[in-house]
């Protein structure tokens, strides 16, 4: 429904009193009254309105019998609505030059003198500076009432803060104590799958390992070593492809499997191929060494692994290959024995390919490794062995596990 009401023309304190004697009349709140007429009282001030000022006003009500006090001011021209209007109470946006709000209001006029404080008296005298004090205590009102449910809500949001700190400091303490516990397991379980270096007399033996990733130490980086009833002494060197808990399941069968055959007697050369065909789940890298302690024979099988750096008391390091294919590929096993022989002094680094492939280039990293092994090779071997590791992994283009395992014969 729509109900038409009258306009008004003259100055800009007419125009002011007859927005005031509307939004009275038809229940308008003060404060929004307020915006309403000061937004008016600022366009008319800039010189945006028509001349005469006018005023056109009507009510109306939707299907739900809300009532709207719609209020026209006539303007010069279009209101330009790229630039800022800086109004309290902005316009709505239409076609033509005129500024339109849509106030919400009562509906009903309020002829038996129900204005808020005295605004009858106002309209009668037309007191502007009144109705102006009327507007700004309602206003003021407004801004108080505003300030409490801030800082209502700032009330709330500290607790809710402290709540959420709190629980916070809860999880990082039970995050610490997983962190611990977890590496407690991690000890163990690296202890389980890393036995320590036997007792060979005249042989000095270490091992340095380094995880791809700090919190999952477990790879498919594995080796075992022990001692023969002949006195020799076994050294094997597993590579499982992949990482994770499963890669180091499969390279601990290779290292087992490899164990219990030189345990039942088969030949050096085929043991790389007998675990194999035992076990054809896994697919791994191998690099077998079997060292004579009285007479320093060594004697290397190879599947697929990278070779062995041999570091000689006087000389040049030379690497010792060892050809053959890796359990789990076609034609796995060792197609030739490698031998050697270690001289008081020597050095034997056997690794996985994280220690040469950390700068993605293969022979690149084996040229630096016969580089850092000369630098140490006069080092106690635990101290050699983490030195090198340290500089070939200086830059770290592509991570993965690492473990250089170290033997120097004729020690004390």
């Amino acid at each position: 429904m729509t109900t038409g009401l009258p306009a008004a023309t003259g100055g800009v304190e007419a125009l002011r009193a007859l927005l005031r004697s509307l939004c009275d009349e038809h229940g308008v709140d003060v404060e929004l009254r307020a915006r309403l007429v000061l937004s008016a009282t600022l366009l008319a001030r800039g010189h945006l309105t028509a001349e005469p000022a006018t005023a056109r006003a009507e009510v109306r009500t939707d299907q739900d019998g809300a009532a709207t006090l719609v209020v026209t001011v006539p303007l010069r021209a279009p209101l330009d609505r790229t630039r800022p209007l800086n109004l309290p109470l902005l316009p709505e946006p239409v076609d033509g030059p005129a500024a339109v709000w849509h106030v919400p209001c009562g509906g009903q006029s309020r002829d038996d003198g129900a204005a808020d404080d005295g605004a009858a008296d106002d309209r009668a005298a037309d007191d502007d500076l009144r109705a102006t004090e009327l507007e700004l205590r309602a206003s003021l009102g407004r801004t108080e009432e505003l300030e409490r449910e801030r800082r209502q809500l700032q009330e709330e949001l500290a607790e809710t803060n402290t709540g959420v700190l709190a629980m916070y400091v809860e999880l990082e303490q039970r995050d610490e104590q997983l962190r611990r516990a977890h590496a407690v397991i991690f000890r163990e379980l690296e202890d389980a799958l890393r036995p320590p270096p036997p007792v060979v007399a005249g042989v000095e033996l270490a091992v340095h390992y380094k995880p791809a990733d700090r919190d999952a130490p477990t790879g498919g980086d594995l080796y075992d070593w022990f001692v023969l009833p002949d006195g020799s002494l076994q050294i094997i060197v597993v590579d499982a492809v992949g990482h994770g808990v499963t890669c180091t399941r499969n390279a601990l069968n290779v290292t087992h499997t490899i164990r219990t055959l030189t345990r039942e007697g088969h030949a050096f050369e085929h043991l790389v191929r007998r675990a194999a065909e035992i076990d054809e789940g896994p697919m791994a890298t191998v690099l077998l060494a079997r060292l004579d302690p009285r007479t320093g024979e060594l004697r290397l099988a190879g599947g697929g692994h990278p070779p062995a750096l041999l570091v000689p008391a006087a000389g040049e390091p030379v690497y010792l290959h060892a050809p053959g294919r890796g359990v789990g590929f076609p034609s796995p096993g060792s197609t030739e024995v490698r031998t050697a022989l270690m001289r008081p002094g020597d050095q034997l680094l056997l690794y996985t390919d994280g220690l040469v492939e950390s700068r993605g280039d293969v022979d690149e990293g084996e040229e630096r490794l016969v580089s850092a092994a000369g630098k140490h090779a006069k080092d106690p071997l635990d101290t050699a062995l983490s030195a090198i590791v340290r500089e070939m992994h200086d830059v770290v283009v592509y991570t993965d596990d690492t473990v250089l395992l170290g033997l120097r014969f004729g020690s004390a």
